[in-house]
């Protein structure tokens, strides 16, 4: 069994002269794959801000919960995924679907509750879905997605498959039942999954401080005797990726469990329709903005390493724009679901009537 990680004090990030960027995931990255996590980066901020303006238009409806502000997250962990990796979270989830290679038309059609949706219409923001991309959610239950990731990962040892799952939740999802029992099995059975908390600082509008004790929530996995390690920079796409890349080594190569959490920050409210501010000084959030927003910091570094000039910069935030522009209007001219699609995708029975063995009704009237 592994023995307890050092704490956050003594953590690797921590450790004098690390630089993620001369990690062994990282130094071998060409031009063309930085530029890209920039790209994928300013995809998911300008998908976003249109989603806002589209909620603000009366063109959503339900909940909507923003990525802004912890793109390097999605962006660092779905770019070390291997072709047998999976990926499921919770309700924050436009940042994973894009960065898993879902597209934009398919996200804001589902968010409109259009049929050309990935979901076809019938789950919305919280409830992305791409089973071709290992992408199983977009969960609405908070901390209800850790048991099912748990559970690929359970399968991907079953069959003998060199994979890992990726069960993201949030830092308020940490206190949950569902989570601990889900770190006991994986303990016990050695599975393949890295459970990546994404700690915004916020459940809600109840701070970490005042809703979890202890020093960390990744330590709490040190009472299962499961490694753990904390991304202390979770603006840093680099750093992102090393830690993640370290975890899903340890599941690939030893079908050993690791919990690993992020440190990020969310500019809007918990959801849209949540207050911004009134939970926590504004002078925080900008203080935010203005030293770690991951893509200006990603940004900065590429400009000093001669990676992006500003006419790349233009060419590619054109681009994102212009692409987000156009998901709404697809979903805008985009068919509503009919009645009868109300009862497909729920049995397979329904959806497959010549291989029905079942008796009596499924569905009543």
């Amino acid at each position: 069994m592994i023995k307890k990680t050092p704490s956050a004090k003594k953590s690797e990030v921590a450790a004098a002269g690390y630089d993620a960027r001369q990690a062994p995931i990282n130094a071998k990255l060409g031009q063309d794959e930085k530029i890209q996590f920039y790209r994928d980066m300013l995809r998911i901020r300008r998908f976003e801000e249109r989603c806002l303006r589209s909620y603000q238009q009366g063109k959503i409806g339900g909940f909507l919960h923003l990525y802004i502000g912890q793109e390097s997250v999605a962006v660092g962990c779905c770019s070390v995924m291997s072709d047998n990796d999976h990926i499921i979270t919770a309700y924050r989830d436009h940042g994973h679907a894009l960065g898993v290679g879902m597209g934009m038309n398919e996200l804001m059609a589902e968010n409109f509750g259009k049929y050309t949706g990935c979901s076809k219409g019938k789950g919305g923001s919280m409830h992305y879905f791409d089973p071709s991309r290992h992408y199983w959610g977009g969960h609405g239950i908070v901390g209800g997605q850790i048991p099912l990731g748990t559970g690929i990962a359970y399968a991907l040892k079953y069959k003998g498959i060199k994979g890992a799952c990726m069960a993201f939740m949030g830092d308020g999802a940490v206190n949950q039942g569902a989570v601990h029992e889900s770190y006991n099995l994986a303990a016990l059975w050695d599975l393949p999954v890295v459970y990546i908390i994404e700690n915004n600082g916020y459940s809600m509008g109840t701070s970490q401080e005042r809703s979890s004790a202890g020093e960390s929530l990744a330590g709490r996995a040190a009472g299962y005797g499961m490694n753990w390690a904390i991304v202390e920079n979770g603006h840093d796409v680099y750093e992102v990726r090393d830690k993640v890349s370290r975890a899903l080594k340890l599941a690939h190569e030893q079908s050993k469990p690791t919990v690993l959490e992020i440190r990020t920050y969310r500019y809007r409210g918990h959801s849209v329709a949540d207050p911004d501010s009134t939970y926590r000084d504004k002078a925080e959030i900008e203080a935010y903005k203005n030293t770690k927003d991951p893509i200006m910091v990603y940004q900065h570094a590429l400009l000093a390493e001669g990676v992006l000039t500003e006419e790349i910069i233009k060419t590619i935030d054109d681009s994102a724009r212009a692409e987000a522009e156009t998901s709404a209007q697809f979903a805008e001219q985009s068919p509503y679901p009919t009645i009868e699609d109300i009862k497909k995708d729920v049995y397979w029975e329904v959806d497959n009537p010549q291989d029905k063995k079942s008796v009596g009704s499924l569905f009543f009237d």
